[in-house]
């Protein structure tokens, strides 16, 4: 099997691979690069392995007229720019020892041993740079039957590095089966594993639930991390009964799938801290939060908050309340945001100025929502001179 595809093409990765392997190193493309060529998804970012050493790679780098950074050179990983893109070139590892959060490796010669390090069959897929596939674990089978699996033993695997918890579930959720489930062999160890959590740090565990919320369907795998106790570590006060029905409201409404209102579903007043949330999504996250017990028409939302933002709050209002999501929503919605107040504050002056002008306004503002945004100007002015 080959893999084909722009970037496998672009002159750029050609000068990378070719900077390797005129002399006479190892190049293979790995990881998320090879698995999504092989599923027809998007590629973001090209990882390479080599047998070669990360000062070998540097000074290859600069004969050919590259940039090298040495980003995480003690580990093996070198970023080469070619054409403007980043390709992070790593040399072959393996492990010597693991404390559950950082690794202890050893250069090698040998794609196998890089293979038998890392964390699922599927991401353990390699390819040549004439796209040949190299499968030294039999990644493959999993990736075709869409079954995300641990290499060799999962209690292994997740005790060299606990963030694999996460990373299964967000994994499962992008590239799983729903049909089939989650294996009850990695669900097991995960159960048997969940005292690693506590030792991560809290950016890296904000990072993995953003990237899982982004998934176009998070339920099941939120649902997984639920039985095995994984959810009330990460999120103590988290309920995911309503993530379910939210991410069908999201498709009815064609809303775009949006970690920091999925989690907001999810509930728990102290979720933007432990999740190390940005001020601005602290901020929306308060605000999504707030509008799920308010009771503002979906006409006024519209008007409010526009159509994006007020179809978000009515759709995690009929999640967690359980109330249906009238059909005639979109449409109230949409006839909100399009509304434009008639009065100005011209209108008013000069009888009203500074504070009471803008109170009149505020005034004849809501009797106009009211109204259905009915009112015209001469029906709102007359009843301000009421």
């Amino acid at each position: 099997m080959k893999l084909s595809g722009e970037w496998l093409e672009a002159p750029a990765t050609h000068a990378v691979c070719q900077m390797l392997t005129a002399a006479g190193f190892q190049a293979f493309f790995v990881g998320g690069c090879v698995r999504n060529s092989l599923l027809k998804v998007n590629v973001n970012d090209v990882d390479i392995a080599t047998d070669a050493k990360p000062t070998e790679v540097m000074s290859l780098a600069v004969e050919a007229g590259l940039t090298a950074i040495p980003t995480g050179i003690d580990h093996g990983t070198v970023t080469v720019v070619s054409g403007k893109t980043g390709f992070q070139i790593t040399t072959f590892r393996k492990d010597v020892e693991t404390d559950g959060r950082r690794a202890v490796v050893a250069f090698s010669a040998f794609v196998e041993d890089d293979a038998k390090r890392r964390d699922f069959t599927m991401n353990a897929l390699y390819a040549r740079p004439s796209g040949e596939v190299v499968d030294p674990l039999g990644g493959m089978v999993d990736l075709v039957n869409r079954r995300v699996r641990f290499i060799d033993s999962a209690d292994t695997r997740i005790r060299e590095d606990f963030l694999r918890i996460l990373r299964y579930f967000r994994f499962h959720a992008l590239y799983g089966d729903p049909d089939e489930g989650m294996e009850a062999d990695a669900l097991a160890a995960i159960a048997r594993n969940l005292d690693g959590i506590d030792t991560l740090p809290k950016e890296r565990v904000g990072y993995e639930i953003i990237r899982l919320m982004a998934a176009p369907d998070p339920a099941p795998s939120v649902a997984g991390m639920r039985s095995t106790g994984v959810l009330g570590l990460v999120l103590p006060e988290s309920d995911d009964r309503a993530l379910a029905p939210l991410v069908y409201l999201e498709s009815k409404l064609e809303l775009d799938p949006e970690p920091v209102r999925r989690l907001a579903v999810l509930g728990g007043r102290d979720l933007p801290r432990m999740l190390r949330f940005s001020k601005k999504q602290t901020r929306q996250y308060i605000f999504l939060s707030e509008g799920i017990t308010g009771v503002e028409p979906a006409e006024k939302l519209g008007y409010k908050l526009g159509i994006r933002v007020a179809l978000s709050v009515l759709a995690l209002r009929s999640a967690v309340l359980e109330t249906p999501l009238p059909n005639e929503v979109i449409e109230a919605v949409l006839r909100g945001a399009g509304a434009v107040f008639p009065v100005k504050p011209a209108d008013l002056m000069p009888t009203l100025s500074g504070q009471e002008l803008g109170q009149a306004l505020k005034a004849l503002e809501e009797i106009w929502i009211t109204s259905g945004f009915s009112l015209d100007r001469e029906a709102l002015l007359e009843s301000s001179s009421d």
